[in-house]
């Protein structure tokens, strides 16, 4: 009896909690002083548009030079497996924060040390590109530690104004062109 009881104020705490944080309040903020402040913009989810992973860009695997596909010469492997987003709305934009969990797991060449991942955000709207950007994201990895896990956040992502319900946004890890090799003669 007791069992179903606690189990049934769990659920509702969770349900309670989940009411809470997808509060919109638009009011305006009063600050320490006492007085109103500006009016704050909307917080909304719905809208917000969905971030993807793709399967040809969610991992990314570094080689010793001059290697490839040698699995003895893999430096780290890194991988991106979580998202989530945040939108606020305004007249004419769109702002967006994009946040991914990824983790790096150091390989048998791997001599640990801060490595930095080529990340990409880009947002398209059918076959137009609102918004890309490529960075160079810092991750410390411990020589024979293990996996090491990073939270990548990318702010202030700007979209126009109707965006949020056509848009999609796609996260990935992004070598670039391959540089061009030099023919002998």
């Amino acid at each position: 009896m007791i069992g179903k009881v606690s189990s049934r104020l769990l659920g509702i705490s969770l349900l309670l909690v989940a009411a809470g944080c997808n509060k919109t309040d638009t009011g305006g903020a009063i600050d320490a002083g006492g007085s109103a402040a500006a009016p704050t913009p909307a917080v909304i989810q719905g809208s917000c548009p969905q971030v993807f992973l793709l399967d040809g860009t969610a991992v990314h695997t570094a080689y010793a030079k001059g290697a490839k596909d040698d699995p003895t010469q893999v430096m780290y492997q890194s991988t991106l497996v979580n998202t989530t987003r945040q939108c606020v709305q305004s007249d004419s934009q769109l702002v967006m924060t994009v946040v991914v969990q990824g983790r790096v797991t150091p390989g048998p060449a791997g001599t640990g040390g801060t490595i930095n991942l080529p990340i990409r955000v880009a947002a398209t709207d059918g076959q137009t590109t609102l918004y890309s950007e490529l960075t160079q994201y810092p991750v410390t990895v411990q020589p024979g530690a293990g996996a090491s896990q990073f939270i990548f956040t990318k702010a202030n992502i700007t979209l126009p104004g109707g965006a949020g319900s056509f848009a999609k946004v796609y996260v990935g890890f992004d070598e670039g062109p391959q540089g061009k090799q030099k023919k002998k003669k």
